[in-house]
């Protein structure tokens, strides 16, 4: 008997708990005509997500999702209900999970469990759960993109209750909710008090903001993860150069912040480690918008900024030992340019071997990219059957967010003596003639290295991407015919590229996904990579998978009426793979 009252006990205080975790969130304060901010999330699947990426339809329905909530998991059959209803109506249903609990791996594992066909993102800063006011899971928002105004928030009906549910539902406040939006009426009932989970948030009290200093905890995170292209002669548009800069672009740098617009760093965090990773910490992305939530204040005379002695040096590694001015290209005003190209001698007496390089772009407003081939002279055995010298066999190459590329230790990239380098240059006009006259460096050592540095392509020409296309999949694959060392991944698309994924299928059967970009940006063709290199065995297949948005909702692309196919011109499109590896010794080296 004694057992039994202590198990009664046991359970009477596991639902006292439970019901004081639902049943005690506060009610939002919320103003149904303020916007909701533009935000940027992965969802489960590692596909990443805007908000104001939906303008298109008539209603955007954010679900708030939370593992292990009952409420929830009771509640995805009535979403899928009303998903349904409105199929044919434009309407877009999103879940969004801000507990600080889970993570993208568990999510997809609960979505798998209990068949959630929706993107769940993940809220892992909680910035929106601020924005939103999100206090517990299972509540509907409902936003109208003419506006991103909040028309309805409430449950979905009535028939969930707290440890109590029914069969059928009395009122159905989303599906009237949504009727009403359609047909242009009001909303009778455009807030409900919802049912659902706790959501802890980590920062509750707004006031908290008003202690985060700008000398201690802004200016060191902008002096790491900023200064380097905030500064003059970087490429950022304006100079973090005093607290004065960053107070009067701080709303600015909010909203890119939050749309993950900026830092420009688009690997997915889920997948990889690499070198030079600018992306932010949960932390820091809370810390600065947090900061300028609260005003951006300064709290005294420091400036950290003003005293940061920030430039851009000509040579990152010192003075390369060739360096190549290339001749002076004019760039009209406006029009399509053929691409430029020039070649160039390279003088040296003996057989060389490159160790890196760097290219200066002369004029970053015109200028799109730099491809650097080597042509080599009459009888050299090339390292790679090259189809041809810009996809196979690059020595270099440049594209907004390039950086200088020093090559692994005792690695190098054959330049036999009697070789020429040759140049691809990629301008687009801006509305202003001018010229650009850029600048290669190349390190070398005439000593011979233990293994070959190479940079191939994996390519398909084979695009065909139909007009106002969302989401168009294909894909590009590279064998590795020896074992191999994986250096560095290399997205490259135009206008309508949206992700690329690069997944090594091994020789025993295992997947494994390397390098996913959900994010990419035509303005910001980073290369990434590895903190430690991927050892590949011998057979080792490299999937590309990339997707790409030949819609209006693609704010880049120039014509999503037109069919697009594979060609060198922006407005063309183009899916290749590069990447940088070194074969291991038991393939010969093209100087022996």
């Amino acid at each position: 008997m004694i057992r039994y009252s202590y198990l009664a006990l046991a359970l009477l205080l596991s639902a006292i708990l439970y019901l004081a975790s639902c049943q005690q969130a506060p009610d939002p304060v919320i103003d149904m005509d303020e916007s909701v901010p533009n935000f940027g999330l992965y969802d489960q699947n590692g596909e990443f997500h805007t908000l104001y990426y939906y303008a298109d339809a008539k209603a955007v329905v954010l679900y708030i999702h939370g593992n292990e909530c009952p409420i929830v998991r009771n509640a995805i059959t009535d979403v899928k209900a009303v998903r349904r209803e409105f199929k044919n109506e434009n309407i877009e249903f999103l879940m969004l999970n801000s507990n600080v609990q889970d993570d993208r791996p568990s999510i997809a594992v609960e979505a798998e469990e209990f068949d959630i066909d929706f993107p769940i993102m993940k809220d892992e800063a909680q910035l929106v759960a601020e924005a939103l006011q999100l206090h517990r899971t299972a509540e509907a928002i409902v936003i109208n993109p003419e506006d991103w105004s909040v028309i309805y928030r409430g449950p979905i009906n009535d028939r969930m209750g707290y440890e109590s549910q029914r069969d059928d539902a009395d009122q159905h406040y989303l599906s009237d909710a949504l009727k009403a939006h359609i047909a242009g009426q009001p909303i009778e009932k455009n807030y409900v008090k919802s049912v659902g989970c706790l959501i802890k948030r980590l920062h509750e009290d707004p006031e908290d903001f008003a202690s985060i200093s700008y000398a201690d905890d802004i200016a060191p995170i902008l002096i790491d993860k900023c200064m380097s292209c905030h500064v003059e002669g970087g490429i950022a548009p304006w100079q973090m150069k005093s607290y004065a800069s960053v107070f009067g672009w701080s709303r600015m740098m909010r909203e890119v912040l939050r749309t993950r617009r900026m830092p420009p760093y688009h690997a997915d965090p889920d997948y990889g480690s690499f070198k030079h990773d600018m992306s932010l910490s949960n932390e820091e992305l809370q810390t600065l918008v947090h900061w300028i939530d609260a005003g951006a204040k300064k709290e005294d005379d420091r400036d950290p900024l003003a005293d940061y002695a920030a430039s851009v040096p000509v040579w990152d590694m010192g003075e390369p030992d060739l360096i190549f001015e290339l001749q002076e290209e004019d760039i009209p005003a406006t029009g399509i340019i053929d691409y430029r190209y020039q070649e160039h001698d390279i003088e040296i007496e003996k057989d060389i071997w490159a160790t890196g390089f760097q290219i200066l772009p002369g004029n970053r407003e015109v200028l799109h990219h730099v491809l650097v081939s080597v042509i080599y002279p009459d009888g050299f055995i090339e390292p790679i059957d090259r189809s041809s010298p810009w996809l196979d066999g690059l020595l270099a190459a440049w594209a907004p967010g390039g950086e200088t590329e020093v090559f692994p230790e005792n690695t190098g990239r054959a330049i036999p003596k009697g070789s020429k380098l040759h140049f691809q240059m990629h301008y687009t006009t801006n509305g202003k003639a001018q010229s650009d006259q850029s600048t290669v460096g190349i390190y070398y050592t005439d000593q011979q290295p233990a293994n070959e540095y190479l940079m191939v392509g994996a390519f398909n020409t084979r695009i065909k991407i139909p007009p106002n296309e969302k989401s168009y999949k294909n894909k590009a694959k590279y064998l590795f015919e020896h074992d191999a060392t994986l250096h560095a991944l290399f997205p490259h698309m135009h206008f309508r590229g949206k992700a690329m994924k690069f997944t090594a299928l091994y020789p025993d059967g295992e997947r494994e996904v390397v390098l996913n970009v959900p994010n990419y940006s035509f303005n910001w063709q980073r290369g990434y990579h590895f903190a430690e290199p991927l050892k590949l065995p011998a057979r080792t297949v490299l999937f590309v998978d990339a997707e790409f948005d030949n819609s209006k909702q693609n704010t880049f692309n120039p014509a999503p009426e037109k069919t697009v196919y594979w060609g060198d011109f922006s407005f063309d499109e183009m899916l290749i793979g590069y990447m940088s590896f070194e074969y291991h010794p038991d393939k010969d080296l093209s100087m022996n």
